[in-house]
């Protein structure tokens, strides 16, 4: 036998043994079976109907909306997320695609426990979630998620918080909590925090009726408190002035101008835009009061994070996701927020959220509060270092104190809180 009969021999014998390799392999299905029968048998769309027509509450408990303010949600974001039918099979229905992401972002369950709910398989349910987030915030952010952009819209944010916090000059509270992830591969130390987790940053403003203002999403958990602020848009819009504040002007019966100004924990630098506490050992019996009023206001932002992560459960356990698509995630769910303070009035009813005791003016905690547990997945973010102020930023605290200590700045109920 000469090399040629010898190649092609052994060529013919390597095309025999991968036809037997091939018959014996076993062949995937294209679809399920279990998954094919969705549109005959249906899946969680049959339960909704029954929940929509006979049990309201379960409805909006199963998604955390109502049947009214689904079709509005659907009707805004659907020319975003339909998919055309293909001779191959048909698209799932744009009311399954945003089905499957309210419950998930509602339940936090994974996708191979959604899939035998939805008969959808845990790969596209993954592009869905992606897709329908994304759509979520492009839709809603202009309308229900707008950051005040002129000095009337921003006065109005500051006559709210005067009128049901007593906080005069205030047109938003501002803080920091950390989302925790999974950490991504090869990440390193990149997204790890202070509390030994992973982690993404959402930073936000509230304003007196627990809507968030603005909200900044994507930074790593290792960076400190300070330069997450430095580095999300806000500041950069307050620093070249891009964002005009209202001119300053002085506090009722007051003579010395003070300007508009957000509230924070002492885990932000005070600037001429940030009004921070005094520090929390050996303060007199004024700064103590300024202290307490400044923490009423504040409230509001822990208590906008806190509601969140009551009803949208994905935000209290580490999110298995990369993180520009835990990015859109929490983006969804801030804007999802704002949607349903505005489009409903059960989203917020009074146990919900913090609120004071009519006689003793003790503070009442919220549900959220009871429901999270001491480790939770949101937490603030670290307290930052005693800083060097200038003089113009300690005169205006000084300011905010002496109001609040007159009779036309003080509540009668702040004295039996400065013990």
């Amino acid at each position: 036998m000469d090399s040629r009969q010898a190649l092609a021999f052994i060529i013919a014998h390597n095309i025999v043994q991968k036809r037997k390799l091939k018959e014996k392999r076993k062949k995937k299905c294209w679809v399920r079976k279990w998954v094919d029968r969705r549109s005959d048998l249906g899946a969680a769309s049959n339960l909704v109907n029954e929940l929509r027509l006979e049990d309201a509450q379960q409805f909006k408990n199963f998604i955390r909306m109502s049947a009214v303010q689904f079709e509005m949600l659907l009707d805004l974001i659907k020319h975003q997320i339909v998919k055309q039918d293909t001779q191959l099979r048909e698209a799932i229905p744009v009311h399954d695609r945003l089905m499957v992401t309210l419950r998930f972002l509602a339940s936090g369950d994974a996708y191979s426990s959604l899939q035998y709910l939805f008969r959808i398989p845990p790969c596209t349910i993954g592009r869905i979630v992606f897709e329908v987030c994304q759509a979520i915030y492009d839709n809603l952010k202009e309308k229900y998620l707008k950051c005040p952009s002129s000095t009337e819209e921003l006065k109005k944010c500051a006559n709210q918080f005067a009128l049901k916090w007593q906080f005069p000059h205030c047109f938003g509270a501002i803080d920091g909590k950390h989302i925790t992830i999974v950490a991504p591969q090869n990440s390193g130390s990149l997204y790890y925090n202070y509390k030994n987790t992973h982690s993404i940053v959402l930073m936000g403003v509230a304003d007196a009726n627990y809507k968030l203002i603005y909200v900044d999403v994507g930074c790593n958990g290792r960076i400190s408190d300070g330069g997450v602020f430095n580095n999300c848009s806000l500041h950069d819009a307050l620093e070249s002035k891009q964002l005009t504040l209202p001119e300053p002007e002085a506090l009722p019966q007051r003579h010395l101008p003070v300007p508009y100004i957000m509230v924070a924990d002492d885990a932000f630098a005070m600037t001429s835009y940030i009004l921070k506490p005094y520090g929390f050992r050996n303060q007199p019996a004024p700064n103590r009061i300024f202290n307490y009023r400044l923490s009423r206001a504040r409230r509001i932002i822990e208590n906008v994070f806190g509601i969140m992560s009551s009803k949208f459960r994905i935000l209290r356990k580490p999110i298995h996701l990369a993180p520009h698509k835990v990015k859109y995630v929490t983006l969804a769910t801030c804007a999802l927020h704002n949607f349903l303070i505005s489009t409903s009035n059960y989203y917020l009813c009074p146990s919900s959220v913090d609120s004071e005791n009519p006689i003793t003016r003790e503070i009442v905690n919220g549900e959220w509060r009871n429901e999270l547990q001491p480790e939770g997945t949101l937490f603030p973010l670290e307290r930052g270092r005693q800083r060097n102020y200038s003089i113009s930023q300690k005169d205006v605290r000084d300011e905010f104190r002496e109001y609040f200590m007159t009779t036309a700045g003080e509540v009668q109920w702040q004295y039996q809180f400065i013990c």
